[in-house]
């Protein structure tokens, strides 16, 4: 339906990837994980393996969710909203890995496009204030659930789709986004690591992720991006599926499913805890 110069170049290349699990169990206990991904190169020039031409980014993202990002000021010795901005589909984590960096591997226009690197993570916000009946900006435009990770094509029809936007709204968007990215990073939601993919034989190679310990739960997807001399050839994914277990996972199960009960439970513990707690310490 339309192009993308020099965004995607297909070559005789392919390959696919694995996982080291496809399933991860959040415990109580759980202190973070590495997840190690590995993959293989078919039909490719011998010559530029020799000269190392290849390179491979391998991208963990979180289930999209909306998010409202808040700016605080202090007035009269009190932090109060100075304004905010909703996005509607915001990775809840997002790992990368690439054999180089980024900006060695591919130019800053086919990384935006690509949604490649933190700094060109691209977030869609909310549009402004209209008439009524539609949402206002601090208010999500969707329902507050898991959004499904948008793959390439989506990304690219997307990007082809939406208007441009006027450079003062841009701009306060824009420090919004920066926002975001950097008290994700600073909780360790948002990493990423250069020269964790190495090549361990001339067409095999691995990627090590970090995951952080307050990993969110819901399906993950796992991307590798092939690029040959800087070039785009080709992507391959893997879901990854982060699970509560365990007795945290009942009590989460039962809150969800059986809200009433759950709740009449609670008030029941906390009754007989009391109750429990006035015998124990009770005085003659």
């Amino acid at each position: 339906m339309f192009s993308l110069p020099a965004a995607a170049q297909d070559g005789n290349e392919s390959f696919e990837i694995g996982l080291s699990t496809d399933t991860i169990s959040i415990t109580s206990d759980f202190t973070g994980a590495r997840l190690v991904v590995f993959g293989a190169l078919d039909n490719a020039d011998a010559k530029l393996l020799r000269q190392q031409r290849y390179d491979i980014v391998v991208v963990l993202i979180g289930p999209r969710r909306p998010v409202v990002v808040r700016e605080k000021e202090r007035t009269f010795g009190l932090w109060i909203n100075r304004g905010s901005e909703t996005f509607d589909s915001v990775p809840a984590s997002y790992a990368l890995a690439a054999t180089r960096p980024l900006a060695d591997i591919a130019r800053k226009e086919l990384r935006s496009r690509l949604s490649l690197g933190i700094n060109d993570l691209q977030l869609q916000s909310s549009p402004p204030p209209g008439p009524a009946g539609q949402p206002a900006i601090d208010q999500p435009s969707k329902p507050a659930q898991d959004q499904p990770n948008i793959s390439l094509a989506e990304r690219r029809a997307q990007a082809a789709a939406e208007p441009k936007v006027a450079s003062p709204v841009a701009a306060r968007v824009d420090g919004y986004v920066e926002a975001l990215k950097r008290i994700r990073e600073e909780k360790g939601l948002y990493n990423q690591t250069v020269g964790t993919v190495q090549f361990v034989s001339p067409t095999l190679f691995r990627a090590d992720l970090h995951l952080p310990a307050d990993l969110p739960t819901g399906t993950h997807i796992t991307r590798a991006y092939l690029f040959r001399g800087g070039v785009f050839i080709r992507e391959s994914s893997e879901p990854l599926y982060v699970r509560k277990s365990g007795f945290e996972n009942f009590i989460d199960d039962m809150a969800t499913r059986y809200g009433i009960l759950y709740g009449i439970s609670a008030v029941l513990l906390a009754i007989f805890t009391g109750w429990f707690g006035r015998l124990i310490f009770k005085r003659d």
